[in-house]
């Protein structure tokens, strides 16, 4: 990482709290994550120690209650931390996001005694969690997910396969979404289910273009039993638990994605500084300052939308059409200052020597996970002229 890059980005924040908490990511960005990026994540290394720092620095549940363990902080201040850390390293970001989801549905749909039983482990006790909604058959039409949960007097037996998990194999607990009834949504059913269940059997870790220190892979319920006590809201209202956190898990991919942008516009600034042609730094090219010009209004574009999003959401107001378009553009614009990066380094923007290659393949996988970029504008699309009429 070079020393442009650890300029920090000015933020507008709520509370001198906030302010003190960005400072602590900070730090632990600067002193525990970014030197071992580079390293582990061309090896595969999942940094599973610092998800256990980050927990003990209470930085695991800050959008949750603080009577469960949680940070009891506001969505707008959250997000700016998932982006320092996608900043540093997106497998830690990313983490962070995934776990939170993770936590979402016990969190917001859970009884009361379920919540005092397992949140504060989840948020601060150190567990990692899991969310398990896609299938190999169902991504985008999740409602047609065909992994079942069937009633055994007071356990439901759950028997099926999940796909495209983050943390699959390494999880301590996951939320995962079965059918208990009839066909389409309102068949589905939120479960909480333990890491070392019986019957629960992750697949080898996905090959992926990016993000390697974080494993991604198909996790095989084969008649898992969980208690009653671990369905998570009523039966049949699982799409809907899923459908809500998704709204939520967007915000976290779009904070994510402008973190790397963002880490991606600092290489190329410092890069552009220093690289001299023609007996002077490239940096004074028009074609070039421009270039950078429009990196850095994209990044502050994005930036400026999943906050308006968050605000909203924090304002108990709807936020699904927000959320849609942040994520929309922050992960389409994090493509394109990811790659107009290598652009500007040219051929050793293309080499392992700079960070760049990495963070352009990274971004990549931002426009898929938490919905394609192309349900998102279907998502938005029907905010603005409400469903498809079809045919007739």
């Amino acid at each position: 990482m070079s020393d442009r890059a650890t300029q920090w980005v000015e933020r507008t924040l709520p509370t001198e709290e906030a302010g003190e908490l960005i400072a602590l990511v900070r730090e632990i960005a600067q002193r525990e994550i970014a030197p071992r990026t580079a390293e582990e994540e061309d090896a595969g290394h999942f940094p599973r120690d610092t998800f256990t720092l980050l927990s003990e620095s209470g930085l695991l549940g800050l959008p949750y209650d603080t009577e469960y363990g949680g940070g009891d902080q506001p969505y707008e201040v959250y997000l700016q931390v998932l982006e320092e850390l996608a900043a540093a390293r997106l497998t830690v970001g990313l983490g962070v996001s995934v776990h939170s989801l993770a936590c979402h549905a016990l969190a917001g749909y859970g009884t009361k005694e379920q919540r005092t039983e397992y949140l504060p482990a989840m948020l601060g006790g150190g567990l990692l969690g899991a969310y398990c909604l896609s299938e190999p058959s169902s991504g985008s039409d999740a409602a047609s997910l065909r992994t079942r949960a069937v009633r055994d007097g007071d356990h439901w037996v759950i028997t099926g396969t999940k796909a495209w998990i983050t943390h699959g194999g390494i999880a301590d607990f996951h939320t995962v979404f079965a059918r208990t009834g009839g066909e389409g949504a309102r068949g589905i059913t939120a479960f909480l289910v333990p890491g070392g269940a019986e019957g629960l059997v992750p697949a080898v870790p996905e090959r992926k273009m990016g993000m390697k220190g974080s494993p991604t892979a198909q996790l095989s319920f084969d008649g898992v039993r969980v208690p009653d006590g671990r369905r998570i809201g009523e039966e049949g209202q699982g799409f809907a638990i899923a459908l809500a956190a998704l709204d939520a898990g967007r915000l976290g991919i779009s904070a994510c994605a402008i973190g790397v942008a963002q880490a991606a516009l600092d290489e190329a600034l410092s890069y552009a500084a220093g690289r001299r042609q023609f007996g002077r730094p490239i940096a004074d090219f028009q074609g070039l300052r421009f270039m950078l010009a429009d990196m850095g209004t994209r990044v502050e574009a994005g930036r400026a939308l999943y906050l308006a999003a968050a605000r909203l959401r924090d304002a108990g107001r709807p936020y699904s059409r927000e959320a849609a378009m942040a994520k929309l553009f922050c992960t389409d614009a994090a493509m394109s200052v990811t790659t107009d990066a290598v652009q500007v380094l040219g051929g050793y923007g293309y080499t392992a020597d700079f960070p760049v290659e990495r963070l352009m393949r990274e971004a990549k996988v931002l426009q898929i996970v938490e919905g394609t970029n192309q349900i998102q504008r279907m998502v938005i699309a029907r905010h603005l002229l409400g469903p498809e009429t079809g045919r007739g």
